[in-house]
C-alpha cells in the first residue's frame, strides 16, 4: 500500500552549491516516498537504482502529463509538454528514430576538432584576461552555445539571443507564465525562419539533415515535429551542458587530492567526467516527472494508476547496492553506470555531445593551467535559484 505520511518538499535543498542534499544520503531505506513539487502538486519519489531503471523502461509509466490529474512541475507551465507531441511509444519511438538518423554518433564525433578549437580559443582568451576569471562566463556558456548553434546551423551573429530565451523556458519561478510564453513565441518564430532558410539552402548541419531525414516508407518528421525538436535541441542542449561544464570544473577543483590524480594522469579525464555526472543532476530529477497509467509495483509497494512519480536519479546514483562508497568522489571510479542521462526510450539524445564537451573543456583547462584553483572557498559558491537547471552563479578561478 502507498504511504500516508506527509510529503516533503522536492527538489531537496542543497547544503551548498556543490553539496548533496542530506535527504539523498538515506533515501534508499524506502522504495517510494511522497513529495510536494514547486507547483504544490504531489508525487511519489522512486529512490532505488533498480526500481528507477524499471520505472524508466515500464510502458505503464507515461511521460505524457497532459492529463487533468497529473502533477505539474511548476505552477506556470508544464515544461517539455506539448499536446501536439506524443511523448510515449510508439509515436515517440518513431519520431526519436527519425531524429537519431540525423543526430548520429559520427556527426557528434566529427565535431571534436571544432569543439577543441573553440575550447582552445576561449581558454587562451581567459589566460590573457583578468585573473581571477569566471569559468562560467569565460568558457562554459560561450562554448556550449557556440557548439550547439554550430551543430544546428544557427548563424554566429544570432547566438547571443538564445540565452535570454533559455532562461525563461527553464524557469521554475523566476519568470511569469506570460514572460515564458513570449520567449517561446520568439524562439519559435526564429526557428521557423531558420528552418525555411535551411530547407531552401541546405548546409552541413543538423537542421538541414532533419529537413531531409526519412525512413524507407518515406515517413518524415511532420512540420510541427521538426520545429519542436529543433527548438528543444537548441534550448536544452545549450543550458544544461553549460551548467554541467561549470559544475564539473568546480567539483574537481574542490577536491585537491582528486585534482592531483588528474594532473598526474590526464587519461583519467573521461572517468572523472562520469564521476561528476554521477554527482550532479540539475536541480534534482524534477524534469523526470511521470504518470502511472496502470497499477505498478515498486520495491514491493503498489503504486496505483493515476499517481505521478519521479524516478530520483540522484538517489539511484547513490545506491549503496550498486556503487561502492557512493559518498566518495573518485575520479578513477571503475564501475560507474550512473543514470544521469536516463535509460530506455527517453535516454538523453545529447549524451554523447555533452560527454565530448565536458571531456575537452576539463582536459584543456588542466593542460593550460597547471596551477588552476578556485579563487574562493568551495562552500562560498552560489547556485542559481528559480530555474530547472540550478547551476552555479559564478565559478571564480585563478592560476
Amino acid at each position: 500500500m502507498m504511504s500516508s505520511e506527509q510529503p516533503v518538499p522536492y527538489p531537496f535543498p542543497r547544503p551548498s552549491a556543490l553539496g548533496v542534499p542530506a535527504e539523498v544520503q538515506d533515501l534508499r531505506d524506502r522504495p517510494v516516498i511522497p513529495v510536494v513539487l514547486p507547483s504544490g502538486d504531489r508525487a511519489m519519489l522512486v529512490t532505488r537504482y533498480e526500481d528507477v531503471r524499471s520505472v524508466l523502461t515500464d510502458l505503464r509509466v507515461s511521460r505524457n502529463l497532459n492529463r487533468p490529474d497529473a502533477a505539474r512541475m511548476t505552477s506556470n507551465n508544464k515544461m517539455f509538454q506539448d499536446e501536439r507531441m506524443d511523448p510515449d511509444p510508439p509515436e515517440h519511438t518513431r519520431v526519436r528514430r527519425l531524429v537519431m538518423k540525423a543526430f548520429t554518433a559520427t556527426m557528434v564525433e566529427n565535431l571534436r576538432p571544432k569543439v577543441q578549437e573553440i575550447a582552445d580559443e576561449l581558454v587562451t582568451k581567459m589566460a590573457n584576461g583578468p585573473c581571477p576569471a569566471d569559468v562560467s562566463e569565460a568558457v562554459a556558456f560561450p562554448l556550449s552555445i557556440r557548439v550547439i548553434c554550430d551543430l544546428l546551423g544557427v548563424p554566429a551573429e544570432d547566438q547571443d539571443r538564445f540565452r535570454g530565451w533559455t532562461d525563461r523556458f527553464l524557469s521554475t519561478g523566476r519568470y511569469s507564465g506570460p514572460e515564458i510564453g513570449a520567449a517561446m513565441a520568439e524562439i519559435s518564430a526564429y526557428m521557423g525562419r531558420l528552418i525555411e532558410t535551411r530547407r531552401a539552402h541546405p548546409g552541413d548541419d543538423l537542421i538541414s539533415a532533419l529537413t531531409q531525414v526519412h525512413e524507407d516508407d518515406d515517413t518524415r518528421l511532420s512540420e510541427y515535429e521538426l520545429h519542436w525538436w529543433c527548438r528543444l535541441l537548441l534550448l536544452v542542449g545549450y543550458e544544461t551542458t553549460a551548467g554541467q561544464i561549470g559544475y564539473t570544473v568546480a567539483k574537481v577543483l574542490a577536491h585537491p587530492d582528486q585534482l592531483a590524480r588528474l594532473r598526474a594522469d590526464l587519461s583519467l579525464v573521461p572517468s572523472a567526467v562520469e564521476e561528476v555526472l554521477r554527482w550532479k543532476l540539475l536541480n534534482g530529477s524534477l524534469s523526470m516527472l511521470r504518470y502511472v497509467t496502470e497499477d505498478i509495483e515498486v520495491g514491493g509497494v503498489t503504486v496505483p494508476k493515476g499517481t505521478s512519480v519521479i524516478p530520483a536519479l540522484e538517489s539511484a546514483n547513490w545506491d549503496e547496492n550498486v556503487f561502492s562508497c557512493p559518498h566518495e568522489f573518485d575520479v578513477a571510479r571503475a564501475f560507474n553506470h550512473h543514470l544521469t542521462f536516463s535509460v530506455g526510450p527517453h535516454f538523453c539524445i545529447g549524451a554523447s555531445l555533452a560527454r565530448l564537451e565536458l571531456q575537452i573543456v576539463l582536459e584543456t583547462l588542466l593542460r593550460r593551467f597547471p596551477g588552476l584553483r578556485l579563487a574562493v572557498p568551495a562552500d562560498e559558491l552560489g547556485r542559481s535559484e528559480g530555474t530547472l537547471i540550478g547551476g552555479l552563479l559564478q565559478i571564480p578561478v585563478e592560476w
